[in-house]
């Protein structure tokens, strides 16, 4: 499958950088609401190719790993694609890491070198001395002191499309977090697909609100603006009371976005410019319900994709089609280039509408990740025979579009029973009080598990536990029903609004 011929990410900056070397391409907005003048195409390429020859001086050599330890800021994409231009391979990590993450993930990367800044550089220094390979770690903003005198040309190293370019680190929501592996290749077989689905040209902007250490970020809204030759205009973070006046003033015309970012904005008090923004179409992962897509699209009259992949799909396998009727809880349809089928415990494939694992067929290195950094073991259960075995339930209907269900392991076993959390949880995200649910099993000695519910309510809603357990009683079978309800503020999330329900 040569579906990306030889092109690499920094090729594809460099083709950009000579076509449309005086275009706007890059502008940042920090937390305060101070926005730097625009990057042209040029600029930003001349910034890369010095940060390039600066990891080449700190000793850096061709696939061997450096830590990108940054929110949102211009410098975090420099440095990615100085990992393009020099072979070299980044381990991007979310900045609020604790001291504990980071030597776990330091050390298992092996990561040769840390850029990072002032405010988030502790815990990589605390662990220094426990990650034998890790040479240093460098303050990177401000940047241009560090590259002062280094060349604008980029150095001599030889670059194909199936290097490794990044190894990004799962969530780890339930164990130790696994080192994905991506290639030049995933970056652009995925760019592509995103780009064709969203119909991206130069004309476009992308508002990017979500963090780019998480590969939602980096190919939903980033890698198809560098091969489209679009712009980006990126903010230090997502703002639920900024967003809107964000895409307007910067004249966005796409987004990226989660389930939870769309609630927040959902609970934003209703303005005359929530639909009069440019945005065109704004992709986003994880359900959201059908009264919530409704009142998202009457209210900002801007059109929700929802898609389905995974840091090990790296592309997005699943898409529902801009112009398809909406199909508000259905993450999509096959995209050109993959298989997905549903299958049951055996690998069988299921009828339509039998809930089973959903799995993707692909090509390690292009459409799928090349494989797991130094875990064989988990590598083989993931990739078998071509197929991505990716843990999460699903279910197809008869026109061939799939339904998210749970993660397999999100079942909570009662008295027999398997019952879906998600389920559960959509249930009670449907009463007029609820913001937010989350459901786990707690141990019980008669029936395995019993079933519990964290509920968030509206701002000024009210209501009680015998309401909620009713509402479900109501709706889903006896078994189903939580015995217990406990009410919360918020919820413990990853970056992308994962919630982490290990630490209920």
């Amino acid at each position: 499958m040569n579906v990306v011929g030889t092109r690499t990410l920094g090729s594809a900056l460099a083709d950009k950088a000579a076509r449309f070397p005086d275009r706007p391409f890059l502008c940042f907005e920090d937390a305060d609401g101070a926005v730097t003048p625009w990057l042209r195409w040029r600029d930003f390429d001349r910034l890369v190719n010095r940060a390039a020859h600066f990891l080449v001086k700190r000793g850096l050599k061709r696939q061997e790993k450096f830590n990108v330890h940054l929110g949102n800021c211009p410098e975090f994409l420099v440095f990615w694609l100085a990992a393009a231009r020099t072979g070299t391979v980044m381990v991007p990590t979310n900045p609020t890491s604790t001291t504990e993450e980071m030597q776990y993930i330091l050390g298992h990367s092996e990561a040769r070198l840390a850029v990072t800044e002032p405010r988030w550089a502790e815990a990589c220094r605390a662990v220094r001395d426990r990650c034998p390979q890790l040479l240093d770690v460098v303050d990177v903003r401000p940047l241009e002191p560090l590259l002062a005198g280094l060349p604008e040309t980029p150095p001599e190293i030889s670059v194909s499309s199936g290097d490794e370019i990044s190894m990004q680190y799962t969530s780890g929501t339930t164990s130790r977090p696994k080192g994905v592996l991506l290639t030049h290749a995933n970056y652009l077989y995925g760019g592509e697909v995103m780009a064709k689905a969203m119909r991206v040209g130069p004309g476009d902007r992308h508002l990017i609100v979500l963090p780019l250490f998480h590969a939602g970020a980096q190919l939903h809204a980033f890698i198809p603006m560098l091969l489209a030759g679009g712009s980006v205009a990126l903010m230090e973070r997502f703002s639920a009371s900024r967003f809107i006046e964000q895409a307007s003033r910067h004249g966005a015309t796409l987004a990226a976005l989660f389930a939870a970012p769309i609630r927040m904005l959902l609970a934003q008090p209703p303005t005359a410019a929530d639909g009069q923004t440019k945005l065109r179409a704004i992709s986003y992962a994880q359900n959201v319900t059908i009264q919530q897509f409704e009142e998202w699209h009457a209210r900002f009259n801007a059109p929700l994709m929802q898609i389905w992949g995974m840091t090990e799909t790296m592309s997005l396998p699943l898409m529902h089609p801009l112009d398809q009727p909406a199909r508000p809880l259905s993450m999509g349809t096959p995209v050109i280039g993959y298989e997905c089928k549903v299958v049951d415990e055996a690998g069988r494939e299921v009828a339509p509408g039998t809930v089973g694992e959903l799995i993707v067929r692909g090509e390690p290195g292009v459409s799928l990740m090349l494989g797991y950094w130094k875990n064989p073991e988990a590598t083989a259960a993931t990739l078998r025979d071509g197929w991505l075995y990716s843990g999460d339930h699903a279910w197809m209907d008869a026109d061939g579009y799939f339904f998210f269900v749970d993660r397999k392991k999100d079942m909570i076993k009662r008295a027999g029973e398997n019952v879906s959390a998600s389920e559960v949880e959509e249930t009670l995200k449907q009463h007029p009080a609820v913001f937010d649910a989350a459901v786990v099993g707690v141990p019980d000695p008669l029936r395995d598990y019993a079933i519990k519910a964290y509920v968030i309510l509206h701002d000024g809603a009210h209501s009680d536990a015998d309401e909620l357990i009713a509402w479900c009683a109501a709706r889903l079978s006896k078994f189903k029903v939580p015995e217990h309800v406990e009410f919360r503020a918020t919820f413990p999330r990853t970056s992308v609004g994962k919630i982490q329900k290990h630490l209920f």
